[in-house]
């Protein structure tokens, strides 16, 4: 098959979008075992406890979490920014009405830059007042944490995607395969 430009940027496309379609309702299965360094463990662990301060209906840890200068819904036209407009704008998803959000880390990567890392993972909404059909969706977050001047890693930008409709027994699986610690690599030994 000869590609012309039109079909490259085509397959191009759907390369791209693949990984955001096979999320359509369901977690990801899980992977290989991954080894993480120390740092990203502490962002592993960070990204828990963000997700637990919406479980926990506490905005102030939540603004905790977040970066003076942060930016969410980055991929959007008009991202939110500044931590006092993310507050003020997820306080009903931290208060728990309407939707409850829950996600978890699957991965967490540090490059070249060591105050910068990406995390990424599965994410589930249940509407509780919903009838159980339409009750679960499951979806993906990205985010971009930085160590901030006091040494805490906090987000700078997220972003969710793929969200698609899931069943109860899907909203079980991703609480099943919720992870209990981050997978750190091993302790060298002497």
């Amino acid at each position: 098959m000869t590609h012309t430009p039109k079909s490259s940027r085509l397959l191009a496309t759907l390369a791209c979008l693949a990984p955001l379609l096979a999320c359509a309702g369901e977690p990801p299965p899980p992977e290989p075992a991954m080894a993480l360094s120390a740092s990203e463990c502490e962002v592993w662990e960070r990204e828990l406890g963000f997700a637990r301060s919406v479980a926990e209906h506490d905005a102030a840890a939540f603004a905790g979490f977040v970066h003076p200068g942060a930016a969410f819904g980055a991929g959007q036209a008009a991202p939110l920014r500044g931590r006092d407009a993310i507050v003020a704008e997820w306080s009903g998803l931290i208060e728990g009405k309407g939707v409850r959000l829950s996600w978890y880390p699957a991965r967490v990567t540090i490059g070249a830059a060591p105050d910068v890392a990406w995390s990424s993972g599965p994410a589930l909404f249940e509407w509780p007042d919903r009838p159980p059909a339409q009750r679960y969706a499951i979806g993906t977050y990205h985010s971009v944490w930085i160590r901030d001047a006091d040494g805490r890693w906090r987000v700078l930008f997220d972003e969710g995607a793929g969200r698609a409709p899931a069943d109860a027994e899907a909203a079980e699986r991703f609480r099943a395969q919720a992870p209990r610690a981050c997978p750190a690599a091993a302790a060298p030994t002497a």
